[in-house]
């Protein structure tokens, strides 16, 4: 037996003590609060319908004659890679507005809080410019000031996140600084939430303004190495803004893990805005879960059908090692890959909402 099919083999028999997730009645809000750890009973149900489906309607089928794509060698051994795109709307941003509101901020300069910035400007300290002619605060003042001119949107979230929140409005504004192509999206689908295989890496970057979706596909467990080589020599590395969504809690730590534990290196550290933050400052009041799927259908007026919930990406490629049926290949590709789009449009959203020309 081959050793991915040993894998597989192992993950089927142990598959209901390691599931990470709890299938919950429709409707409870508690449930739904668990981001990532919970399958509503109606989305269980309906994805072992479609796994069923799956499996009658591909077996026999080739991998080739199912997924269309190219087989990419390096260094580290071959992997799939798949392709696709899709138009995005023309956005153009503001950024002088941003330079106002964030000179307009006087708490931005340290020692200087609310009571004390409503003081200073009725002193007619109206902004950070002014405060540098300020006696006390002149120095520090100038520091920031000199900090906002240069523009270094790393620099930038630094300041708003020692001052404000990370998930602030400036943070995310100073992301209009750069180039449509400087930007890279990213998630992942893996087996678990713990040091195990990721099988799918989808990138998205931006070319004469159409999202271009790349996807890293492993056929076995054993590609996992060239996948991760691809993705952070050729598709993150050279980037200077990276965009995900739960990116710094699970993303990116699950890539550099991976990377470390085949000794490839790492994935240099660039401006990471992640939208889960963003998401939940924006919303966190007005709807019960912050997930992508939830904000994505109700501010994107996105609907997905027939979509694989994430936490069941494990069971539908297990099935596909075990038995070699492509067919469950099928909807993990697609959730991953609407994941990335539904990322970039809602990165989009925040950043013209807050600093789009009117």
């Amino acid at each position: 037996m081959h050793v991915e099919s040993r894998i597989a083999s192992l993950w089927q028999q142990r598959m209901d003590t390691l599931r990470e997730y709890n299938v919950v009645r429709d409707g409870n809000i508690f449930g739904a609060g668990l981001a990532g750890s919970c399958v509503f009973s109606s989305e269980y149900d309906k994805a072992k319908t479609l796994l069923d489906n799956l499996m009658t309607k591909y077996e026999g089928v080739s991998f080739n004659s199912l997924l269309s794509g190219v087989e990419i060698t390096n260094e580290s051994g071959s992997c799939f890679a798949l392709e696709s795109n899709c138009d995005l709307p023309s956005l153009t941003f503001d950024t002088n507005r941003l330079e106002r509101e964030m000179l307009g901020d006087l708490t931005l300069v340290r020692g200087v809080g609310e009571v004390t910035q409503r003081r200073l400007k009725a002193r007619g300290y109206q902004t950070i410019i002014d405060l540098t002619t300020h006696p006390k605060f002149r120095p520090v003042a100038r520091q920031v000031l000199e900090l906002l001119t240069c523009a270094d949107p790393a620099n930038v979230m630094d300041l708003v996140g020692m001052r404000h929140e990370k998930s602030h409005r400036f943070s995310l504004g100073s992301a209009s600084s750069f180039d449509s192509d400087d930007y890279v999206f990213l998630d992942i689908e893996t087996l678990g939430l713990f040091s195990r295989p990721i099988i799918l890496f989808g990138i998205g970057t931006i070319e004469q303004n159409r999202l271009i979706v790349r996807q890293y596909l492993l056929r076995d467990i054993g590609e996992e190495a060239s996948a991760l080589s691809e993705i952070a020599s050729r598709c993150i590395s050279g980037r200077k803004a990276l965009v995900t969504f739960n990116g710094k809690a699970f993303d990116l730590p699950y890539i550099q893990d991976r990377l470390a534990y085949y000794g490839l290196g790492a994935i240099p550290r660039i401006p990471h805005f992640d939208m889960l933050h963003f998401t939940r400052r924006r919303w966190k009041n007005q709807f019960s879960s912050c997930r992508l799927s939830v904000i994505e259908s109700a501010i994107l007026k996105i609907n997905r059908t027939d979509d694989l919930p994430g936490q069941m990406v494990p069971e539908f490629y297990e099935t596909y090692l075990r038995t070699q049926n492509c067919g469950p290949l099928l909807p993990i590709v697609d959730h991953n890959r609407q994941d990335v789009i539904s990322l970039t449009l809602l990165f989009f959203y925040l950043l013209e909402e807050y600093y789009g020309c009117s």
